[in-house]
């Protein structure tokens, strides 16, 4: 029963405050035996509140109407401290909520939120960043919203309203790297890296796979090569994890490139490296990597793909000479097609050809699906 602002039930007699403010409030007990209230203008009102949350209370279905009223942030910060994914997955959620999703949504309560804010928001992200930024973005607000709803601070999550739509990426036609194009490249790069692109060629292992790779991972003797890690960058650290999917593989090692690696080790010795395993303040684990820096340490990403890569490919005729930016500084014109993913690509093509099964391919390749494979080989 609703009953009026000054404490009665009914009608009652009119004071100075008579005809000002919401003078009726909608009470009900809770399932936990608490009595909750809100206030409103009119009877009928507070009467409609009173028979919904009745009904919610029947159907097991009922929410603290003072639970959504948590800031988005405070939510946030709870999804984000309960991710369990790898930390480079945790830093980039982290990163791509303090830039594109706090912004908008930290200061705002969570039941105040509407699809078409969202559907907005994702809007001005799509007109500003790449697809996969706008899907990041997204998955971290519909994660927050999940947890709301798992923690019955909200009923329904307005990521999941059929009016907000999230671009996909558009699919890539990918077309394998000829033999001369791949030779080119590899004959382009300076003789202390060129075996690089050749196991990359020679075996389709990611960036960070050949830059984890240690002496110790060959089995020249038996013509195979164990991908057991990659090195990857948190932050600006750089941490052995395990390769992709958290699984390691046995991948054929051909003859040439076995003879390559002989080569390669009896002039330019392995480099003897520790990192912490997977975390910053993880275990340090020491390996014989293959392939050195110029100075003695590990191969960065950014400073091979600027450095050795970029001029590889303008020497192989791949890509134009770099210009100038407006400071000066030399600046490469690439897309996608033009990274050290192609000769995984190459060597996909490659085994196929050569009569490989995609099942096979997959297991090569360390991919989990073996759908993934086929969608993503080249023509």
């Amino acid at each position: 029963m609703a009953r009026c602002g000054f404490g009665c039930w009914g009608r009652c007699r009119p004071d100075t405050r008579y005809g000002k403010g919401k003078r009726w409030l909608a009470v009900w007990v809770d399932p936990d035996g608490k009595e909750c209230s809100t206030a409103y203008d009119r009877k009928a009102d507070a009467e409609r509140k009173i028979a919904a949350m009745g009904a919610d209370i029947a159907r097991g279905d009922y929410i603290d109407p003072n639970a959504g009223k948590v800031l988005f942030g405070d939510f946030a910060e709870r999804w984000l401290a309960s991710r369990l994914v790898d930390p480079s997955t945790k830093i980039r959620y982290e990163y791509i909520h303090r830039l594109h999703v706090a912004p908008v949504f930290a200061k705002r309560q969570v039941k105040a939120i509407k699809p078409s804010h969202v559907q907005a928001w994702i809007s001005d992200l799509s007109s500003r960043f790449g697809t996969s930024t706008v899907q990041t973005a997204f998955l971290v607000l519909q994660g927050v919203f999940s947890l709301a709803v798992a923690d019955e601070v909200i009923k329904r999550s307005p990521a999941k309203s059929p009016v907000v739509q999230v671009p996909k990426r558009a699919a890539e036609e990918i077309t394998a790297w000829s033999d001369e194009r791949v030779s080119a490249v590899i004959d382009a790069h300076p003789d202390l890296f060129r075996l690089l692109p050749m196991i990359g060629a020679a075996c389709g292992l990611r960036q960070g796979e050949l830059f984890g790779l240690a002496l110790e991972d060959f089995d020249i003797d038996e013509r195979v090569l164990r991908v057991r890690r990659q090195i990857k960058k948190l932050g600006g650290d750089h941490v052995y994890a395990l390769p992709k999917n958290d699984r390691e593989r046995v991948v054929p090692l051909p003859d040439w490139a076995a003879g390559a690696v002989k080569r390669h080790v009896s002039v330019y010795r392995p480099l003897l490296c520790s990192l912490p395993w997977e975390k910053l303040d993880g275990k340090p684990r020491t390996h014989n990597l293959l392939f050195r820096w110029t100075d003695d340490r590990h191969i960065r990403s950014r400073t091979y793909s600027e450095i050795v890569w970029k001029p590889a490919l303008v020497q192989a005729g791949v890509i134009a000479p770099p210009g100038k930016d407006s400071r000066q500084r030399r600046r490469y014109t690439t897309s996608r097609k033009e990274g050290l993913h192609q000769l995984r690509h190459y060597y996909a093509s490659v085994m196929l050809a050569g009569g490989v099964s995609v099942r096979e391919l997959a297991e090569y390749l360390g991919h989990a699906d073996p759908g993934f494979t086929l969608a993503s080989t080249p023509t």
